[in-house]
């Protein structure tokens, strides 16, 4: 018996539930309308931190100075007008690995998770957590720098996704 069964499983590899392919189609059903607003909101979030002067530096792909901005606007799917370049993000918070730190403990709104493509914004500070264990220059070589702070851009409101920025950017830079 097991063995058919995984005779079975390797010509045709593991099958959904009814009930999970049914919750898959739900969120299939919505994902344009979920995607258009992570990219809105990423959008506009991009251009504020980039307007910031707590933040050294913003790399996402829809600001017209990104290295790969003509190829988003030819790739991807406008959204009110401009590319539809994802919901994920990353920037320098001004002041190194210790402000980078603060920022993440600093956010009240933000969650603090290491996964992407949420309804929530979530972020996370990539040299103390998931690159902890590289040093310096594995880190930097790795495209991590001590600064940095990615961000999956969620579908919330975009004024309480900036507050939240605002008020970890102030705690995060304050000089004590």
């Amino acid at each position: 018996c097991m063995r058919a069964r995984m005779e079975v499983l390797r010509v045709y590899g593991s099958t959904l539930s009814p009930f999970s392919a049914w919750q898959i189609l739900q969120g299939v059903e919505s994902l344009h309308v979920r995607m258009e607003r992570h990219c809105a909101n990423a959008r506009t979030v991009a251009q504020a931190l980039k307007d910031d002067a707590r933040v050294g530096w913003v790399n996402y792909p829809g600001l017209a100075d990104h290295p790969q901005h003509d190829l988003v606007r030819r790739q991807m799917r406008s959204v009110d007008g401009a590319p539809g370049a994802s919901g994920l993000l990353a920037f320098g918070v001004k002041g190194g690995l210790e402000a980078g730190v603060r920022f993440i403990e600093a956010a009240q709104f933000m969650s603090h998770l290491a996964n992407i493509g949420d309804t929530r914004t979530l972020i996370i500070h990539p040299a103390s957590t998931t690159h902890r264990q590289l040093d310096a220059q594995q880190q930097r070589d790795a495209g991590v720098m001590p600064d940095m702070i990615r961000m999956s851009v969620g579908i919330e409101h975009v004024d309480d996704i900036l507050w939240d920025i605002d008020q970890a950017l102030d705690a995060c830079t304050r000089v004590a």
